[in-house]
C-alpha cells in the first residue's frame, strides 16, 4: 500500500504522528480487505485551508475536523471478488481543529487525529453517516477498527 502524509501546515507534526497515521491507515485498509496496490493520501492543512475546502465543497462556513476526497471509488473487498486495485483517495484533516475537539472529549489531539483519519478512511470506502442506520454502522465500524488498533499497539483504549 502507498500510504503518505503531508504537512502543510506551519507547524511541525508531533513525533511519531506521521508513522502512527500510517500505521493506522494501513491497519484499517487491511482489516477492510482494501487491494495491497491501494494509494491513499493524508494531509494536515490548517483552518484557513481546510475552511476554503469545507466552503468549496460542502457549502459549509468554517473549517471542519476532516473532510475526505474519493478517487476511483473502491470499495471494501469481500469473500465473493478480489478487491479493485487504484487510488483510494484523500483524506485532508485540520489539526488545530482536531486538537480544539480532543480537549472537549477528554483525550489527546493524537488520539483524535487517529479517529479521525479511520472516519475519513471510511467515507473514502463509501461509508456515509446521512441516515441513522448509515450513522449507526459507520460508527460502530469506526470505534471497532481504532480500539483494535490501538489494543494491537499495547496503548490504553479508554
Amino acid at each position: 500500500m502507498s500510504i503518505e502524509v503531508l504537512n502543510e501546515t506551519d507547524q511541525p507534526v508531533q513525533d511519531g504522528l506521521e508513522v502512527e497515521l500510517v500505521d493506522l491507515a494501513r491497519y484499517v485498509l487491511r482489516e477492510m480487505r482494501v487491494h495491497p496496490q491501494a494509494e491513499l493520501a493524508i494531509t494536515l492543512v490548517d483552518e484557513p485551508a481546510m475552511e476554503t475546502l469545507h466552503v468549496q465543497w460542502m457549502d459549509l462556513p468554517g473549517p471542519t475536523d476532516v473532510m475526505s476526497f474519493p478517487m476511483d471509488e473502491l470499495r471494501p473487498g469481500n469473500d465473493d471478488e478480489d478487491p479493485e486495485e487504484g487510488v483510494l483517495g484523500d483524506v485532508v484533516l485540520c489539526p488545530s481543529v482536531a486538537a480544539a475537539q480532543a480537549r472537549e472529549a477528554g483525550h489527546t489531539t493524537e488520539e483524535e487525529l487517529l479517529l479521525l483519519t479511520t472516519h475519513g478512511i471510511l467515507h473514502l470506502l463509501g461509508y456515509d453517516h446521512a441516515e441513522p442506520e448509515e450513522e449507526k454502522e459507520m460508527f460502530e465500524l469506526q470505534r471497532q477498527l481504532l480500539l483494535t488498533f490501538l489494543a494491537g499497539r499495547g496503548r490504553p483504549t479508554s
